[in-house]
């Protein structure tokens, strides 16, 4: 018994041409389908090219558009002369112009001819099919499609919507169960004669005219009513992306394809002119085609593709909002209200956790590296325009770019509130806040009480919303609050809280606080804004006189760290 091969080919007649003399050589009839898209000059010069082949014929064109009715009457035309015109025919293989042999054409015969009642389609009903993409399952076999998904997108999505809300059905034919699988089958003459020569083919076919993508459902269905054994599976190596869409294969999958040991791959890039010069190559010849020895490999190039890589943005790969694979890239701190606590905060925090420290990376004027740094990892800028075009990518950016290396940095009611969201969204955020504490810098300022009352208000409503983003129930970053006075009375514990956090430097115990600036007269400071009509509420209670001096470290009340 023979093999034979139906060939669909549209474009790159170069190449198509090398892949049937492929299958002639080794003495396979073929019929060739040419898309009737392509122009009347270039089929015939294409067929001039064939002209030579011995047992090669065409068959009648038919428009093959994708989704559409076209790609199945084009394989049953080629299927109908290969059965009339080659009565030595056994098995019939359906492949394309961009399919290419892996291993010796004799293998996939020898293979065949050991099998020779069995027929190779992929067909699983629609329940069992987890590749489908765009949202239609059972509907695509119970609704009309009569226009075209790619050329008329709108009129197909209104035509659908109609259906669904008027609650149109169709009736499957009786007697068929839809499958659904690969368009790319081996079928035995007996099952696609079967197919062919139905009765009721005329009432089958008018059904599946109106199908979606009826080349991955007709001859599954078929094949199902007609076969006495069906072997679930495609014999060419055929790999989809998570959008459908079939993989390239370039010149740089050359080792991966010949460990797959599959008989045929598509979809043969045209100018991949290392794998059309290395296949086929020889291998055993009982050795079963093993496509799950690559499937790991497509697997994480789905995961890559749709997940990608934490907190990685690139031209190649922008995620929509929420569909990133991480906000960032690695774990950072933002302190609010400390540098205006305590003297020197950052370069203390630096020496105590060995972390970059910057100051106020979203200030108003300018980006606070740490060092004073007018350009730091990645190229990034001091710039403040630079950074308020996108602030949020300004973050990811910089904790990309210094992957490894925690990024620390003062933030502040002063500065760009834009990345408020960031924060609170992203796990990798550890954030403290000493609410109020931008009142002390008001307190040494020198400007009208008048201007201190409305600046104050200001910073206080910008810090409550900053809040209550922190505080939102969608919040994942480690957040901890404190009122300016609730920090001031025991500074100690928070403090080695935070640090252990971080855990730069593991086991570390503070013996000392940063030094505090001098709160000489911010009671009265409080007081005047409260006379003035402005309650600052979120600088908590502060008392008056001299209890409002911080508490040195060696008189500080007693408090618990815990142990590693």
């Amino acid at each position: 018994m023979s093999l034979g091969v139906v060939v669909l080919v549209h474009t790159a007649f170069d190449r198509a041409e090398q892949v049937i003399r492929l299958w002639s050589a080794a003495g396979c009839p073929v019929v060739v389908h040419v898309d009737r898209a392509v122009s009347k000059a270039a089929y015939h010069g294409f067929a001039e090219a064939l002209g030579d082949l011995p047992d090669l014929a065409f068959c009648r064109r038919h428009r093959c558009e994708w989704g559409t009715w076209g790609l199945v009457a084009a394989a049953l035309s080629g299927s109908e002369v290969m059965l009339r015109r080659f009565p030595q025919v056994g098995h019939v293989y359906l492949a394309s112009g961009a399919c290419l042999p892996l291993r010796p054409v004799a293998d996939l015969i020898a293979y065949l001819a050991a099998r020779p009642r069995t027929d190779f389609i992929e067909s699983a009903t629609t329940a069992d099919v987890p590749w489908t993409v765009g949202g239609l399952e059972e509907e695509r076999f119970t609704l009309r499609f009569p226009f075209s998904w790619k050329r008329h997108r709108a009129l197909f999505d209104s035509y659908v919507a109609l259906q669904r809300r008027i609650g149109f059905r169709r009736k499957v034919p009786l007697g068929l169960v839809p499958h659904m699988g690969s368009q790319w089958w081996c079928l035995t003459r007996r099952t696609l004669s079967a197919i062919l020569h139905n009765p009721d083919r005329r009432r089958i076919d008018r059904y599946f005219r109106r199908v979606w993508i009826p080349d991955e459902s007709y001859f599954q269905t078929l094949a199902r009513r007609f076969s006495s054994h069906v072997e679930s599976r495609s014999l060419t190596l055929c790999k989809f992306d998570f959008q459908g869409k079939p993989h390239l294969f370039y010149d740089d999958h050359l080792e991966m394809l010949r460990r797959s040991d599959c008989f045929v791959a598509r979809k043969i890039w045209r100018h991949a002119d290392a794998l059309y010069e290395a296949f086929p190559t020889n291998c055993a010849s009982a050795v079963e085609p093993r496509p799950g020895r690559i499937d790991r490999v497509f697997a994480q190039a789905v995961e890559r593709r749709t997940r990608g890589r934490p907190g990685l943005y690139m031209q190649s790969r922008f995620p929509n909002e929420h569909w990133e694979n991480g906000i960032t890239a690695g774990p950072y701190s933002v302190f609010q209200g400390f540098d205006d606590l305590f003297a020197n905060f950052t370069p203390w925090l630096a020496a105590e956790t060995g972390a970059q420290v910057h100051g106020h990376l979203f200030a108003p004027d300018r980006v606070e590296y740490a060092g004073a740094q007018k350009v730091f990892n990645g190229a990034l800028s001091d710039a403040a325009r630079l950074r308020d075009y996108n602030p949020n990518a300004f973050l990811q950016n910089l904790v990309w770019n210094t992957r490894g290396e925690r990024q620390v940095f003062q933030f502040g009611p002063r500065d760009n509130q834009q990345v408020a969201w960031r924060f609170a969204r992203d796990p990798n955020a550890q954030v403290s806040v000493i609410t109020g504490a931008w009142a002390i810098a008001l307190c040494r300022s020198a400007r009208r009480p008048a201007d201190l009352r409305r600046l104050a208000a200001h910073l206080q409503r910008i810090e409550a919303e900053f809040l209550t983003i922190l505080r939102a129930p969608w919040t994942k970053a480690r957040i901890r609050i404190w009122t300016l006075a609730e920090f001031i009375e025991a500074p100690m514990a928070p403090l080695q809280a935070i640090l252990d956090e971080i855990g730069q430097v593991p086991g570390h115990r503070l013996t000392e606080a940063p030094q505090m600036v001098d709160l000489q007269g911010f009671d009265g400071f409080l007081q005047t804004l409260k006379n003035q009509g402005m309650h600052p509420y979120l600088v908590g209670e502060i008392p008056a006189g001299p209890e409002n001096e911080p508490r040195q470290s060696g008189a500080a009340k007693p408090y618990i760290v815990r142990a590693r």
